[in-house]
């Protein structure tokens, strides 16, 4: 029967999964024979006299086959024949990867994370990391790395700094942590242990958190004001409605408290796509995970928050007062730290005001200056003139010419400390300009007798009558009243219209000449 039994690898393991010895071993009576119950009285003797057949009749013994055939007892040889069985059932079952003392797992590539660190098998610790520190900085997504990289680093470097996984993957490889063996089938988040090798120090305190808190985006609003807020200083309450973490989750979305990771994606967000361009050429690409949209998260339905229903922030209403300064300037911008919406993950960004003021009817503004146009009689212009001025914090401002003064048309005047104050120095004011605007009488408002008045009151012609001779020698024309703005307008239309017609005339075919 042992004829029958072939060749096969047996692997001998202990109760805690480890393999005890190996090899080929070739099932024969001669390394069964310890094994079979030992042999009765009967069969010693014939043994015995079977061997000397053997030796003294050597000539004898090779022209012919023995008479007799050594038998076994029927007990010895059922007993042989069990053992036998059992021998090969063991055989069989231990040959697989699965057998009656536990799954062994088969050797597989033990060297794959020493060459990711660049190191030897026999490295130190304080070789693992220097190695992991080089390398992590050198390929960390934040400084333009490869995520998928990074990622292999960050799992070499769990495996080998951890002695007990280090023994079970240099026996085993990645096989046996994958299969459970020192509870290495699972892999913490890459930028996690990056933050705790480093302390979160690192890129000038980014870490796996911090680098994924993106500061959120400014809320800006436009706030009108009139020259009079700014003038005086005001505070305007505005009721805003914006997103904050949910306070019963936390942010995290889930009844649990757990942040749900992405496993297609291992919390980064990022996936590498290969593909083939060429005959033997690659192409390999960063894409945004699909499964979920980059965010490296995704949230089972029956975890989900009842209160923000997974989407980790609710909206509430708040009231802010806008403090408005003496002296801001149209389009400065008013800033509430930290009030825009939040988002997890994220510094939240700011509110913004900016200020625009409204145009005064009276008053136009220039920096720290204030001006205004005020018209005045011709009277007025020539014997003097007082009026009385609302400035913008209510006061009346009672403002009159010099004596003797005169004012011509379009003449400026300053009035110190009556302008906008300066922001920051509300105590300091810039000056109020007036321009004036002189009103003259209508036509035949004045008869002959008053205008005789007048040229005996104001300064005489300088030129004097002119004689009838020199009246001979001039063409006379006739003025009339014109808006010069529109007539302006006008020339400029006229103009175009005239460029239009020229192009249009250039383009026309020409006359050819007639072939004689």
């Amino acid at each position: 029967m042992h004829r029958l039994l072939r060749t096969r690898r047996v692997s001998f393991v202990s109760r805690d999964g480890k393999q005890l010895r190996s090899g080929q071993h070739r099932i024969s009576q001669t390394n069964l024979s310890h094994l079979l119950p030992p042999p009765s009285g009967q069969d010693l003797i014939s043994a015995e006299a079977s061997k000397r057949t053997r030796k003294d009749g050597s000539g004898a013994h090779k022209a012919a086959q023995p008479q007799t055939q050594q038998t076994l007892s029927p007990a010895r040889e059922l007993s042989g024949c069990i053992l036998l069985l059992c021998v090969v059932l063991f055989l069989v079952l231990g040959s697989t990867d699965s057998g009656m003392f536990g799954r062994v797992p088969r050797r597989s590539n033990n060297t794959k994370y020493y060459e990711v660190l660049g190191v030897s098998n026999t490295a130190s610790q304080d070789e693992l990391k220097k190695a992991y520190r080089k390398a992590a900085i050198k390929n960390h997504p934040d400084k333009g790395g490869d995520p998928e990289k990074f990622k292999e680093l960050s799992q070499a470097y769990e495996v080998l700094s951890d002695p007990e996984k280090r023994d079970i993957y240099d026996e085993y490889g990645e096989d046996g942590l994958k299969e459970g063996m020192g509870g290495g089938g699972d892999f913490h988040n890459p930028f996690d242990i990056f933050e705790q090798f480093f302390g979160g120090g690192a890129f000038g305190g980014s870490s796996s958190r911090v680098r994924r808190q993106k500061r959120g985006e400014d809320v800006v609003h436009t706030l009108k004001v009139s020259l009079e807020d700014v003038y005086n200083g005001t505070t305007k309450k505005l009721s805003l409605s914006r997103n904050v973490l949910c306070s019963k989750c936390k942010g995290k979305g889930t009844k649990s408290g757990a942040p749900g990771t992405c496993y297609g994606c291992h919390g980064i967000g990022m996936r590498i796509i290969t593909r083939q361009i060429g005959l033997g050429m690659i192409q390999q690409m960063n894409t945004v995970c699909p499964e979920c949209r980059g965010s490296g998260e995704i949230i089972s339905d029956r975890d989900r928050c009842p209160s923000c229903r997974a989407n980790k922030v609710v909206q509430e209403k708040k009231v802010l007062e806008v403090h408005i300064e003496k002296g801001m300037q149209h389009g400065q911008k008013i800033g509430f730290q930290g009030e825009a919406d939040e988002a997890p993950d994220t510094v939240t960004g700011d509110i913004v005001f900016i200020l625009q003021v409204k145009e005064h009817p009276r008053f136009k503004r220039k920096y720290d200056d204030l001006f205004i146009e005020h018209t005045i009689s011709l009277t007025e212009a020539l014997c003097g003139f007082q009026f009385v001025l609302t400035h913008l914090d209510g006061r009346q401002l009672l403002i009159k010419s010099n004596p003797g003064e005169i004012i011509k048309p379009g003449q400026h005047k300053a009035i110190n400390d009556e302008g906008m104050p300066q922001h920051g120095r509300p105590f300091m004011k810039g000056r109020l300009f007036v321009e004036f605007n002189v009103e003259f009488p209508e036509a035949g408002s004045l008869s002959p007798d008053q205008c005789r008045a007048l040229e005996k009151v104001l300064p005489r012609k300088a030129g004097g009558q002119l004689s009838d001779m020199e009246l001979d020698q001039c063409e006379e024309t006739i003025m009339h009243d014109v808006n010069i703005e529109e007539e302006m307008r006008r020339r400029q239309y006229q103009r175009q219209q005239e460029a239009y017609d020229e192009d249009e005339e250039d383009a026309a075919p020409r006359v050819q000449c007639a072939q004689q």
